[in-house]
């Protein structure tokens, strides 16, 4: 119990740091003009993910998994089963969407939850390589669909997690255990309004942030600020389940150890192989 206050403590404190210098940031300043050589873009850490075998992968690409990508065999309620093909290298599994007339808090569901620009997709692409078992999504995403998850809008524990923005008693309801992204919101704001303005793996142009005077970044920013503290802390502090935190900047600067933290949390088998 002690434990769990120090680390709900140390999470607020860390998000509170984080708020000032946000708020700083939009006051004091906007993107520079040269933000368009930045290419600020949402699949941009997959560089960080250093393998030969990955390179030259593009948006419309289909990624090239370490292992065969499959669901995990669990026993499922019958009104959520899913339905999928065979994956192999030229073929993308399909599903059926998943009936929802009733909530089930399932054994084992865990969530992987962040704020928008978090770096959610790229831990399911870490995490799918290096298990071979697909993550699902509470959302569709037909972009992510057709580019390595075909999983998305699967939500039952056939999956090994499942992503989600979303908080709050309705969104808690399913899940058992979570992983909560934090990423620091200067740059999860940023990575979230080129989304927005760019599309998946665009970015926003100088007049993007030049709209109304500056107003309207400013206006984005102080809004999703707000969003990204109900976020973090709504999960943190008032999920009943267990819960791991993992900061984004922990997973870039040392991935192999966050990776197996996450691993041991899921109580998943680390494969040593693909791990490394």
């Amino acid at each position: 119990m002690i434990l769990q206050s120090w680390r709900l403590f140390g999470v607020s404190v860390i998000i509170i740091i984080y708020i000032c210098s946000v708020l700083l940031f939009s006051i004091n300043s906007s993107p520079r003009s040269n933000q368009k050589n930045e290419r600020i873009e949402r699949f941009s850490e997959f560089a960080n993910f250093h393998n030969s075998r990955f390179r030259g992968f593009t948006s419309k690409a289909n990624i090239r998994w370490c292992n065969g990508l499959k669901y995990l065999k669990t026993n499922v309620p019958n009104n959520m089963i899913t339905t999928v093909s065979a994956l192999s290298t030229n073929k993308v599994a399909t599903t059926e969407n998943i009936k929802d007339d009733a909530v089930y808090r399932i054994p084992g569901l865990t969530a992987l939850a962040s704020f928008p620009g978090s770096g959610n997709t790229w831990l399911r692409y870490l995490l799918q390589q290096a298990t071979g078992i697909l993550t699902g999504s509470v959302y569709k995403d037909y972009g992510l669909l057709k580019t390595g998850f075909p999983a998305e809008n699967v939500r039952n524990n056939s999956v090994l997690l499942v992503k989600t923005h979303e908080f709050g008693p309705k969104a808690w309801d399913p899940f058992t255990k979570a992983i909560l992204l934090v990423r620091d919101p200067e740059k999860a704001i940023l990575a979230e309004f080129n989304r927005q303005s760019g599309g998946h793996i665009g970015f926003a142009s100088p007049d993007r942030y030049k709209r109304t005077k500056g107003k309207y970044w400013q206006k984005f920013v102080l809004k999703n600020l707000k969003m990204w503290e109900a976020t973090n802390l709504s999960w943190a502090r008032d999920f009943s389940g267990s819960i791991k935190v993992v900061f984004y900047e922990d997973l870039v600067g040392n991935l192999e150890v966050t990776l197996r933290g996450i691993l041991n949390f899921l109580e998943f088998p680390i494969n040593e192989v693909t791990t490394n």
